[in-house]
């Protein structure tokens, strides 16, 4: 019988790496819808500046490393938006604002997605705890009624 309980100690082991695995994979892919949820807040913020900037205002320009330089904007109708995949392409106010609400949604769209796996990782991971929690409890009473 100490095989037998030997080799479900093996199996527990055998689990909880599995259990760490998935809870490794779950963090990353929070962290990477908290980085999509920062990207969407960003295109939120260019939508509001885009909306509300006229020709002639004057805005901060980031410079990188915390400089920023102070700009007069010569034409609201000339927004030069990214596409994706290193591409660009120079946009009026309004088709500026409807290539970001695109990129918006596609953004929504990887989050649900994203989200839709944590909770399928979740799921897992209750499965292979009560699994563990079974052959602890079989564990317990196989010593038990060896202890008879």
């Amino acid at each position: 019988m100490s095989l037998g309980g030997g080799g479900g100690q093996q199996e527990l082991q055998e689990l909880a790496q599995k259990l760490e695995a998935i809870e490794e994979q779950q963090a990353a892919v929070e962290a990477e819808i908290e980085e999509l949820q920062t990207r969407k807040r960003e295109v939120d913020e260019a939508i509001e500046a885009i909306d509300t900037l006229e020709t002639d205002s004057t805005v901060q320009v980031p410079l990188g490393g915390g400089a920023y330089l102070q700009a007069t904007i010569e034409d609201i109708d000339e927004v030069t938006v990214e596409l994706g995949g290193g591409y660009a392409a120079e946009r009026g106010q309004e088709g500026a604002v409807e290539t970001l609400e695109s990129k918006k949604e596609t953004l929504d769209d990887r989050i649900e997605g994203l989200r839709s796996e944590v909770a399928e990782l979740e799921s897992e991971g209750e499965e292979l705890e009560q699994k563990a929690q079974q052959m602890q409890q079989q564990q317990m009473q196989q010593l038990q009624q060896q202890d008879e």
